[in-house]
């Protein structure tokens, strides 16, 4: 610095400098940070309204239940009959275990109101109202249900190494229907969107539940036998590294196999190497294959249950002597079946309890 014609020099150490710079960049941080907490913020209005939107999009008001009662009350009774209709004729079609959510419904508020002013305004109709507003109560009970259980099911998916969104958009399940789909709760054709979304959420569900007792989870022969594992291995026959897509499980000649998972038989036959061969799929992209049999004991088209028998130990094929070699794939895609045999029973227990302590349920 020039002051009075002299020269003045300043020294900013490499410390200084590296202070500065980091405060420069904490600044810089707690700006980003915040713009961030902004946009988040702005992103969970945006959210919260479409969601109130479509809430009040979804559900009928107290003002146009009065109107519709005023309008037709022999319309409006047909409605709630199908409406009851729909109702049962789902619960047959729900596991023994479901107890819908004992919380209050969503609902709730709104059909208090809709029964008091219809009670006022129409005494005929107030048994109507009242009847509506346990079907919605329900509705909505049983939808919250069945999203804990797919939600569940879902983490015992990934638990496994499962992706859980193959199990409800898998090619085997596309052009799948039912009555929950095409339901209908009023004489236009149009369907209360409460009552839609209980169809998708039990569709959800079992799909879900299908895909885990697809699974596979008993051991197809005894697992103390296991003679050879899961991948790279030295070829019995030539001795050189090979890759062995499946588990061996010795045994004596004729011991029974049983089925690893419920699904249909898809294949019996011989295959090149394999011998003797059951191929079961599971649905979802997932098969179990069961070679080197001396017999079988399914039909293609057959539908087994976990643990069933399915043919007998034996050594045809490529093979060295009597023993089983089982293999999981998905997709086509050879994975290790240990994890699933040794996890998947644990898991999948945990998966299907469903008792109220433990779900927050009870019976309705």
């Amino acid at each position: 610095m020039r002051s009075q014609g002299q020269v003045r020099f300043i020294t900013i150490t490499s410390r200084i400098q590296m202070i500065a710079a980091g405060a420069v960049l904490a600044l810089l941080a707690i700006w980003a940070i915040s713009m961030a907490v902004m946009a988040i913020g702005r992103w969970q209005d945006n959210v919260a309204r479409a969601s109130l939107l479509h809430r009040e999009a979804a559900v009928a008001k107290s003002e146009d239940r009065v109107q519709a009662y005023r309008d037709d009350l022999d319309e409006a009774t047909e409605d709630l009959a199908r409406r009851q209709d729909f109702i049962e004729s789902v619960l047959p079609m729900l596991p023994d275990d479901v107890r819908p959510d004992e919380t209050v419904s969503d609902s709730s508020d709104e059909m208090a109101k809709t029964i008091e002013k219809v009670s006022a305004a129409i005494p005929e109709a107030a048994g109507l109202a009242r009847l509506e507003a346990r079907q919605i109560a329900f509705v909505e009970k049983l939808t919250r249900f069945a999203d804990r259980r797919s939600a569940r099911a879902e983490a015992a998916m990934r638990q496994l190494g499962l992706n859980p969104k193959s199990m409800i958009s898998s090619p085997s399940r596309r052009g799948q229907g039912g009555p929950l789909v095409k339901l209908s709760t009023s004489r236009d054709g149009s369907v209360d969107p409460r009552f839609a979304r209980l169809g998708a959420s039990l569709e959800r569900m079992d799909a879900l539940e299908r895909g885990l007792n697809g699974i596979p989870q008993v051991m197809p022969a005894d697992h103390n036998s296991i003679s050879s594992g899961f991948g790279y291995r030295r070829d019995p026959f030539t001795g050189a590294a090979a890759m062995h897509a499946g588990l061996d499980f010795r045994g004596g000649y004729g011991a029974p196999i049983h089925a690893a998972a419920k699904g249909r038989v898809s294949f019996v036959g011989r295959r090149s190497g394999y011998g003797k061969v059951v191929e079961i799929s599971h649905g979802n992209g997932l098969m179990t294959r069961y070679a080197h049999m001396s017999k079988w004991k399914a039909k293609v088209g057959q539908d087994v249950e976990a643990g069933d028998v399915i043919g007998a130990i034996g050594s045809t094929g490529r093979s060295t002597g009597p023993h089983l070699h089982f293999e999981v794939r998905i997709n086509g895609r050879a994975v290790n079946p240990r994890p699933f045999l040794e996890t998947a029973p644990h898991v999948l227990e945990e998966a299907r309890a469903t008792s109220p302590e433990a779900d927050g349920s009870a019976s309705e």
